[in-house]
């Protein structure tokens, strides 16, 4: 008999639909007192099959949590008043864009303005009178008739490279310009203007000065890591070019006392993709002191390069000044982990604050700067809110301080992810993650299947997997692996591939098949592999070049390098990564692409991609299923409608759904 009051619980796998019930903290925000910390949780609504985000807020003075709005809507972008007392947000309703603010005590949100277009870099001006922002007016903005701004286009004039993007689809005519709103009036006084984007802006401590971003190079597409950074006055006036080395440039912030600009860089504008490692940097907000790497030592990237399929951007940035003007607080990947970091403003070794095997998704701090807050994720938890303090060894006094998914403990059984490291061929050692299935059983032989990183310039890490969770669940063994050419080992690591993907790339993954055949418990003949984005570039390449799998899934991937070029967003860019374009170095076009190689293919091939994906384009896997069809080969085609390149939080989440169980139903075809 069961004793009152108790339950009993068995625990099952984890499904492709228990997606719908993970709540993602996305951003984070320290109140200037430092005892509040605001943060956004995304969830999805399985019913209305839509994603909804919210605001929450934990008090430090009641050690509690509690919901701040809530609703159907997307709240974003969090911005403290700089005495503590609102909270200004962005967020999107009826399909309409709207700047709102909140008492810090709470109560009903208050909508300031709503605007056709998109906000960004929302901040308080000092006295709490107005907001900055960056802002872009769609197209449908400026034409009058509500009915007709429904209506298509009768016609697309395309000017520059540079027209499309990824998951936000034809570019607005208008330019990012920096405005403010009076919030007495609700007024919008431009301060910027100009052909050209502005944007990233950042408004001094005292109010009188914003800084701000513009790549102003002449042929701004072809050049585009050349970006400079200006000042202007808050009242508005003549632009101030600071003199920095050319190169790209990220999140400018003034130091407390405005005399200085920091901000993340590198130097190097003629950079293949995320090769260079970007560091922070300082300037004199009139050129003197001479800009300056304050990390010159230092072969890490100063931001979060850790990707997850809970994770909505890589490579983000996060910069903060101390208080007192002596130091600056930022995030670095590292051999599969995202670690909270300090350097001097005179420059030096950095110093760790939070080091663990985790990643840490976002940082604020405010105020005093004692206390940090983030956003804590590792291998069985998607993202928690932690404070930190922030002093070398923060970690050992960190305090988790949610709980946002108790139900991965007490339902699910979590499939277990081990770190471990092998070798190549050249004795090279490489990172890699294994997960096993719940009910493991080491004396069994069990398929399994070896995912690829999209990018190349990301990791794997020491973060929370959904997909790869799902797939241990259905009886395989999962292993996945941050191979050359990828982040979170220095320069070096990251540039064994440019130039020619395919082969130092390619032969540390077939390293990890490998050591994956030799492992007792894994059926050496039910090896599948897939990727998604360059790991389905990879994959495509892996089953032109060995028979060794017995069976793939290439998804959102790239096949012709050729036709990619002028057919991606950023295909352009790729010259830089390939030392020029496909008709002034066709031949090592040719020899990288895997449509080369497509008639060599044995593997059974799943092709998933979506028709909306401008960043690889469906044509690439069109291409690749018509010659394999013709050829023959066995090859399957699912497309997603209306979704881009990775099945965005624009899409619909019965898609992500749809794409797991895709997955599951073609590797147990030909694994099981």
């Amino acid at each position: 008999m069961k004793k009152a009051g108790r339950t009993s619980l068995k625990k099952r796998k984890i499904e492709a639909s228990d997606l719908f019930g993970l709540n993602i903290a996305t951003s984070i925000a320290m109140s200037p007192t430092e005892s509040q910390v605001a943060y956004i949780v995304e969830r999805i609504d399985s019913k209305e099959n839509k994603y909804y985000s919210n605001i929450f807020m934990y008090d430090n003075k009641l050690k509690a949590c509690r919901p701040f709005t809530q609703g159907k809507q997307g709240d974003s972008s969090l911005a403290w008043s700089r005495d503590g007392s609102k909270l200004a947000f962005i967020s999107t309703r009826d399909k309409k864009t709207g700047i709102y603010a909140i008492s810090a005590t709470g109560g009903a949100e208050h909508k300031l303005i709503e605007i056709d277009g998109s906000i960004n870099d929302l901040q308080w001006t000092p006295d709490g009178k107005s907001l900055l922002f960056s802002l872009r007016y769609n197209d449908s903005h400026y034409i009058e008739d509500e009915k007709k701004k429904k209506d298509p286009p009768v016609y697309r004039h395309i000017t520059r490279l540079f027209y499309r993007l990824d998951d936000l689809g034809f570019l607005p005519k208008d330019t990012s310009q920096i405005y403010t709103l009076e919030l007495l009036t609700l007024k919008l006084r431009k301060i910027t203007h100009g052909a050209r984007d502005n944007f990233s802006a950042h408004l001094s401590d005292d109010g009188t000065q914003v800084c701000y971003l513009s790549n102003r190079a002449k042929n701004q597409d072809l050049e585009s890591l050349r970006i400079g950074l200006f000042v202007i006055p808050f009242k508005g006036g003549k632009e101030r070019l600071i003199p920095t080395p050319a190169g790209p440039i990220h999140t400018p912030r003034f130091s407390p006392n405005g005399k200085i600009i920091a901000y993340i860089g590198h130097d190097n504008p003629n950079d293949g993709w995320g090769v260079t490692n970007l560091h922070v940097w300082t300037v004199g907000v009139h050129g003197s002191p001479k800009a300056k790497d304050l990390l010159p030592g230092f072969d890490r990237m100063v931001v979060d390069q850790s990707i997850s399929d809970l994770s909505d951007v890589h490579d983000s940035s996060s910069l903060f000044w101390s208080r007192d003007g002596k130091r600056l607080f930022f995030l670095s990947s590292d051999t599969g982990n995202t670690n909270f970091y300090y350097v001097p403003v005179g420059g030096g070794r950095p110093t760790r604050i939070f080091k663990g095997d985790c990643h840490l998704k976002g940082l604020s701090v405010n105020g005093a700067t004692k206390t940090a807050a983030l956003i804590y994720a590792d291998l069985k938890t998607p993202g928690e809110i932690m404070l930190c303090p922030t002093v070398y060894g923060g970690e050992s006094k960190a305090i988790n301080v949610t709980n946002l998914n108790p139900h991965l403990q007490t339902e699910l059984r979590i499939a277990n992810t081990k770190e471990f490291r092998f070798t190549s061929f050249d004795e090279t050692e490489v990172q890699g993650f294994l997960v096993t299935p719940p009910d493991f059983n080491p004396t069994k032989k069990y398929p399994a299947v070896l995912m690829i990183h999209g990018g190349p310039r990301v990791q794997y890490a020491y973060t929370f997997f959904h997909e790869f969770q799902f797939l241990a669940a259905q009886g395989f063994v999962v292993l996945y692996t941050n191979p050359r050419g990828g982040s979170g080992r220095g320069e070096t690591w990251a540039d064994a591939i440019a130039g020619g993907w395919g082969d130092l790339d390619y032969k540390d993954v077939m390293a990890a098949a490998d050591w994956l055949e030799k492992q007792k418990f894994v059926n050496p003949k039910k090896i599948g592999v897939g990727g998604g984005s360059y790991g389905g570039y990879m994959t495509n390449w892996l089953i032109g070049h060995t028979n060794r799998f017995a069976a793939a899934i290439t998804m959102r991937s790239v096949v012709d390098l050729n036709s990619f070029v002028g057919s991606s967003d950023i295909g352009y860019e790729l010259a830089r990564e390939f030392a020029g374009f496909p008709w002034t170095n066709h031949e090592n076009y040719q020899k990288c692409s895997p449509l080369s190689y497509l008639h060599k293919v044995k593997t059974p091939v799943l092709i998933i991609h979506n028709e909306n994906d401008l960043r690889c384009g469906i044509e690439q896997a069109e291409q690749m299923f018509v010659k394999l069809k013709v050829l023959g080969k066995t090859v399957e085609f699912v497309r997603f409608p209306e979704e881009s390149h990775g099945l965005s939080r624009h899409g619909r989440p019965d898609r992500r759904i749809a794409r797991l169980e895709w997955i599951a139903k073609w590797f147990k075809r030909y694994l099981k």
